[in-house]
């Protein structure tokens, strides 16, 4: 049982509230109302820090998806927002945007690198964070909700080398994989394990250089690989698309070749579970999106659409909602939906409050948009 204190006209009186309903109701309420729960006791905060409840946050969480924003403002600063994910955007036209925190701190300067960003269940990885009081880069995990964060250990990196954030939701893990052009230099962590956290070698069955930022899907981390095959009179690079089990760490690779050409701007997505492969030819206005169907017999289904000017697909929901942002801030700021079966497109418009939504959306500043997000208590002290 938890105690707390209440007033009864002018005098405290103790009362003592079942844990279940503690659980039940904190796990429906926002990370920070967690956060702040937390210091109510000694006793709470042991309560609400419990594994059993992280998970039951983290199931609770899945069932409320929002939209989240992480924008890169001046002076290399991030910004994240998150606004409710319409679950019928015909209901409504607008949409209230929540302010959660600015990053970095500490005198932390981000890497202005455009690959140097991931994202999985709830968590931001930074690659390349800049510490100047210690003159050095360092890899960092970043809690959006919190703003708190968790450095990596150190690796030896390379021009081609690049590293992604996945998440196994059958386990509750985060790692991370690094991939560098040699094939025995790959290497893996994963997060909240051992103290302190250390690398561990990995194998891939096929040496490759990455090409894209990933993305995971139910478990599974995708990223563009190029990879070097025998030709007729010498060797030439070839595009795969890398699959990349979190949980097991194996790997499996499928051909790219069929549809892809080296005109093509491409872009990863989620598309209703599954991977979605957006091409574009440069300047064009129309984009082709393939969607991976069936992994085992590498089976893609094939969707042609117009691009709208200044937008840009970031995924598609559950419901089979394509889900449209802006690519920098701006005053409107709006997202759109539209059915891939032809519907009208609905206009979302995310409104914000404070001087912080002012500062931000009141300047033009890059926009990186995410669906499905959860909001996650992993580094939340």
């Amino acid at each position: 049982m938890a105690n707390t204190r209440i007033m009864n006209r002018g005098e405290e009186v103790s009362v003592s509230i079942p844990n279940d309903l503690v659980f039940e109701i904190s796990s429906r309420l926002p990370a920070k109302s967690v956060g702040r729960f937390r210091c109510v006791s000694k006793q709470w905060g042991s309560m609400l820090r419990r594994p059993d409840f992280t998970e039951l946050f983290l199931t609770r969480s899945r069932a409320r998806p929002r939209l989240l924003f992480a924008i890169e403002g001046p002076g290399n600063n991030w910004s994240f927002f998150s606004s409710p994910q319409t679950q019928n955007p015909h209901d409504k036209c607008s949409s209230l945007l929540d302010f959660h925190k600015q990053f970095p701190r500490d005198n932390l300067i981000t890497s202005s690198r455009e690959d140097s960003f991931g994202y999985a269940s709830g968590l931001i990885y930074l690659p390349d964070m800049w510490f100047p009081k210690e003159n050095d880069t360092k890899s960092v995990i970043c809690n959006p909700i919190t703003g708190q964060y968790l450095i990596l250990p150190e690796l030896i990196r390379h021009d081609s080398s690049r590293s992604f954030l996945g998440f196994d939701p059958t386990d509750k893990q985060h790692k991370v994989l690094f991939i560098t052009c040699l094939s025995h230099g790959h290497k893996i962590l994963t997060l909240g394990t051992g103290n302190p956290m250390r690398w561990r070698k990995i194998k891939s069955p096929l040496a490759h250089e990455p090409e894209s930022e990933g993305i995971c899907i139910n478990g599974v981390l995708y990223y563009l690989a190029s990879t070097k095959v025998l030709g007729e009179f010498d060797f030439k690079w070839c595009m795969k698309i890398a699959c990349f089990d979190v949980r097991s760490e194996e790997f499996k690779f499928i051909d790219d070749k069929s549809f892809r050409s080296s005109d093509d701007i491409t872009s990863l997505i989620n598309y209703k579970g599954k991977l979605g492969v957006l091409r574009r030819r440069r300047n064009a206005i129309k984009l082709s999106l393939w969607v991976l169907d069936d992994v085992e017999r590498q089976k893609w289904l094939n969707y042609v659409y117009t691009k709208p000017k200044k937008q840009a697909l970031i995924g598609v929901t559950g419901t089979g909602e394509m889900v449209w942002s802006m690519n920098y801030t701006c005053k409107p700021f709006c997202v759109y939906y539209r059915n891939p079966e032809g519907k009208p497109r609905q206009t979302i418009e995310i409104k914000g409050v404070g001087a912080n939504y002012e500062e931000v959306f009141g300047t033009s500043c890059r926009v990186h948009a995410f669906i499905d997000h959860v909001e996650d208590l992993s580094f939340m002290k």
